[in-house]
């Protein structure tokens, strides 16, 4: 998800205070309180309460130091970032750091979202300092066990690889002070580490998870097998919202295994109906032999090409006003040969990650226990324990490995672990694992949603842009989320317009509006959100206006645009010096394409070396300059934009299109819903990271927007056709 942005002025303060105590396992535990936010503050309200101690570190007596994560891990690194960070600042030997994923608590908050989560590429942006300060004050409290054993001042010992040093040749293992490091004070502030100190951060080190992973010893949520679980499949309806007129289950329930067959309600508030049986296969089966009468005549039946008609209709009238600069009605004094009308359509996109979607309850009739890979922690938990009747922290909610998610994983309805706390709480002591299969999720949702976008554009005599008009139509992310309230404002949904109301650039006369019509298909947010199509938009109309000017589209894009958009003035530099020896040796049949879009606070300009091949576009290669502030991992990095350029484009794919027809998903799998294979992926992406010392931003999504706006880009310059329409089906 997106809009940090949108979330800064109505979270909790970020000032936070330590807490020790010994445990009974031994070792020193430190646990992070967060403060309520600053309007619960004002109104008087009770001090917040004491968390669990077992929160951020623990020193184990054999001298292993395990790393509590507060984020979701699902490829993006932050298992091993995050840990790096910490242990950086507490002096730790990293070769004896454990990672864990935390479970859903108070204390694990993001201090910025003030929920558990992960999104809008905040994991390492938001606990940065959090994690620092955790490192250096657990250091601090370590150092101060030593000085008192040893009788000397703090400042005569010294930290290095797990182990204090002090004078006289005396030194100690953290393992061996940690017990008496529990009953120090903790400092209120501690110094942190200049960057030219760091020893870890800014360093390629390699994943923690990276082993077990390759050689099958990690356990993904969907792996988990639990004493006599069931495993449970649901058949949706066929459209939204609809519900069964009668359900035969006689053919289902003859399947040896087969425990129950019932009907469950959908947040669509339609019915649907659930199959909990003693294995994935059998619950299948059973499913398949399901003979259901769906009721579909009260339901709005969304229609692809009706859609199409009616979004067009409405990006030809204003919309509501997201941003509106300069002179209103300065298009109407330029002339027709020095204008651009362009429409733009995109799809509907399926998130289709690696691992399928799945959540395990055993509900015990005064608790529950949940296993689930969820971005949404703290919204989950509370979905479920709304349906079981319980209070949260009467969940316990343990944060599993997921594959990939992509924004799939973070749904402010949690439909997915509402049914499966609701089937759940019909098997009082039993585990019970809901999984939806890709065909469950490919046709039953959510999706990015599919946009119309009308520009209207009149250049000067410079053959620079002076008037931008622009109307977006599209659904909107977060009407009726409790996301709704900070971050639709005027009545425009801010991750719509994300991308061009924020352009960096300088365009006097520029207005933005939006449109959302309401429709029968649940949407939600695709890796990088409204940058997807809206630097799609962006960057195609910039390169389109540089070639009708006659300039060279990197020096059109800097004159472009404003002075202070200092990251991507750097990242253009460096794109440029970093491509030019490929650049300018292209083979014949080959041209090169440009954009550069900022997302997430990161800046990234894109070249690509692209032919044609029988219709369709071949790349060959991708020079990626980025400039994300201090970068914790060059290689999570690296590895982050190489993957984010390859899931970029998947908008271009033939078949990279959700479609419906009568209120039916046409797609079912990979068949027909058609990732980018290593046929379609870029040959090569080599990532260029423009140095910094200021505060991290976002990595996880900002690669992805750039992608498709520069291929298209360099298809243009061979074809010299314009491509306003995705996916492409053909060259």
């Amino acid at each position: 998800m997106t809009a940090a942005t949108n979330f800064t002025n109505d979270l909790l303060s970020r000032r936070s205070f330590l807490r020790v105590s010994a445990t009974a396992a031994g070792g020193l535990i430190v646990s992070l309180y967060l403060d309520l936010p600053l309007a619960a503050q004002e109104g008087g309200q009770a001090k917040p309460k004491a968390y669990p101690p077992d929160a951020f570190v623990h020193i184990k007596p054999d001298g292993k130091i395990v790393i509590q994560v507060n984020r979701l891990e699902f490829g993006q690194g932050v298992h091993t970032s995050l840990p790096m960070i910490l242990a950086d600042e507490m002096d730790a030997d990293w070769a004896q750091v454990l990672a864990e994923l935390a479970p859903a608590a108070d204390v694990y908050k993001d201090p910025v979202f003030g929920i558990q989560m992960v999104g809008g590429s905040g994991s390492i942006a938001h606990s940065f300092q959090q994690y620092r300060e955790l490192g250096a004050k657990t250091r601090a409290m370590l150092v101060a066990a030593a000085a008192e054993q040893w009788k000397v001042t703090t400042n005569q010992c010294r930290t290095e690889a797990s182990v204090v040093h002090g004078p006289g040749g005396r030194s100690a293992k953290y393992a061996d002070l940690a017990d008496e490091a529990a009953h120090m004070p903790v400092p209120e502030t501690v110094p942190l580490k200049n960057a030219a100190d760091f020893r870890l951060v800014g360093k390629k080190i390699r994943r923690l998870d990276s082993r077990p992973k390759c050689n099958g010893s990690l356990k993904f949520g969907l792996d988990l097998d639990l004493p006599g679980m069931k495993v449970v499949l649901v058949a949706h309806p066929p459209t939204f919202g609809a519900s069964p007129r009668s359900v035969d289950d006689k053919a289902a329930r003859s399947i040896p295994g087969v425990a129950d067959i019932f009907e469950i309600p959908t947040v669509s508030k339609g019915t649907a109906v659930a199959v909990v049986a003693d294995k994935f296969w059998t619950a299948k089966q059973a499913r398949d032999r399901l003979r259901i009468d769906w009721d579909l005549s009260r339901v709005e039946r969304a229609d692809n090409s009706q859609l199409r008609e009616k979004y067009k209709e409405l990006a030809g009238t204003p919309g509501n006003v997201a941003v509106a600069r300069g002179d209103e009605k300065a298009l109407a004094g330029i002339a027709a040969s020095n204008r651009i009308v362009a429409e733009y359509e995109f799809p509907y996109l399926a998130h289709s990650p690696m691992e399928p979607l799945n959540t395990t309850v055993r509900y015990d009739g005064d608790r529950a226990e949940v296993w689930a890979g969820s971005q949404f922690q703290t919204v989950d938990q509370m979905a479920i324990a709304e349906i079981l009747g319980l209070k949260p922290d009467q969940i316990t909610f343990h944060t599993e490995m997921a594959g990939g998610g992509f924004g799939r994983r973070a749904t402010p309805d949690s439909h997915v672990q509402r049914e499966a706390a609701a089937i759940a709480k019909r098997f009082t002591g039993t585990p019970v694992k809901l999984v939806w299969t890709r065909e469950d999720d490919v046709q039953g949702g959510y999706y990015r949603p599919m946009h119309v976008h009308r520009v209207e554009i009149g250049m000067g005599a410079d053959g620079m842009p002076s008037a931008w008009r622009h109307v977006i139509v599209g659904q909107s992310i977060v009407a009726g989320t409790p996301f709704a309230s900070f971050i639709i404002k005027n009545g425009v949904d801010a991750t719509a317009v994300e991308g061009t109301a924020d352009t960096h650039y300088d365009i006097p006369n520029f207005h933005v509006s939006a449109h959302h019509p309401t429709v029968n298909v649940p949407v939600l947010w695709w890796r990088s959100v409204g940058h997807t199509h809206n630097a799609f938009v962006m960057e195609t109309l910039i390169d389109e206006l540089a070639t009708r000017a006659k300039m060279d589209p990197i020096a059109y894009r800097r004159k472009l645009l404003k002075p202070d958009a200092k990251k991507l003035h750097g990242t253009l530099d460096l794109m440029e010096e970093q491509s030019a020896a490929w650049r300018t040796k292209l083979p014949a049949g080959h041209a090169v394409g440009f954009s550069c879009h900022e997302s997430f606070g990161t800046g990234v300009a894109c070249a690509v070396d692209v032919s044609i091949e029988n219709k369709r576009p071949k790349i060959h290669r991708v020079t990626v300059a980025v400039a994300l502030g201090l970068a914790v991992n060059p290689l999570t990095i690296e590895s982050q934009f190489q993957a984010g350029v390859a899931f970029g484009v998947s908008q271009l794919m033939a078949k990279g299109a959700i479609t419906l027809k009568d209120g039916y998903v046409e797609q079912s799998n990979f068949d027909a819903y058609t990732p980018p294979y290593i046929i379609d992926a870029p040959a090569a992406v080599d990532v260029h990271i423009v140095p910094s010392t200021e505060k991290p931003s976002g990595c996880g999504e900002p690669p992805v927007p750039v992608i498709s706006p520069a291929v298209v880009n360099a298809l243009s310059r061979l074809t010299g056709k314009r491509y306003r329409t995705l996916p492409l089906v053909t060259v």
